[in-house]
């Protein structure tokens, strides 16, 4: 089973998608941590996010592997587990950055559809229904309103330990938004086929039983 989830940053789509994965026992794939660490280590090595020749020249550099430990998702660069690191919000503008880069979408591509070929899974990210999985048999774009997002990200960080403002984390999603939809590389819009998911008002919970709703639907597992 593939079930694809896609959206903005902030959209819960993680969190869903991991409550889902739990109770349904499959697989749950963050596949925007593995862009994050691309740009943690392209961060690490002081080149620009702007900078594309020397980004791409860092791929030969980069080991990135996926393991599965305690029913969590843990991605090692370079035999080293980055945790929450990859979670800071410049992080976050590199990752947006480099996801724009073909070569960097063209690295990654395989270690993404090799989990999908051998696990059933959930996965999220930005092209997951439309480039990674398109026959996916559920596929959900979820969205939630800017602030409704930055709210939830900045209380995120801060549980984190990260010093941040609304208005800033509003601004950079914005922002990030603006880049990943107009990307010319897998722009970040819902498939044809997906089914929009408007969660501002959700919990993660309420947002969880909404997607498991779907994937019923579909007649992927039982009613």
């Amino acid at each position: 089973m593939q079930i694809a989830i896609d959206g903005p940053s902030g959209a819960g789509k993680s969190s869903v998608a991991k409550a889902v994965a739990a109770r349904l026992g499959i697989v749950y794939v963050d596949t925007g941590a593995l862009y994050r660490t691309v740009g943690y280590y392209v961060r690490s090595r002081g080149v620009s996010r702007t900078d594309t020749d020397g980004i791409v020249a860092c791929l030969p550099q980069i080991s990135i592997e996926v393991r599965y430990e305690n029913g969590a998702q843990h991605v090692y660069l370079n035999g080293e587990d980055l945790g929450d690191r990859i979670r800071e919000p410049e992080i976050s503008m590199y990752a947006s950055a480099v996801s724009a880069i073909p070569a960097v979408r063209a690295f990654l591509l395989d270690t993404q559809r090799d989990i999908a070929a051998k696990n059933s899974v959930i996965m999220d990210g930005r092209d997951i229904g439309t480039v990674i999985l398109p026959h996916a048999d559920v596929k959900i774009f979820m969205t939630a309103s800017d602030e409704a997002r930055a709210e939830r990200r900045t209380l995120e960080l801060k549980a984190k330990g990260m010093d941040v403002r609304f208005e800033d984390v509003l601004r950079e999603m914005r922002e990030r938004d603006d880049n990943d939809r107009n990307r010319e590389v897998a722009p970040a819009v819902a498939a044809d086929d997906a089914v929009l998911l408007d969660n501002s008002g959700m919990t993660v919970e309420e947002s969880a039983d909404a997607v498991l709703a779907l994937v019923r639907e579909k007649g992927c597992v039982p009613s």
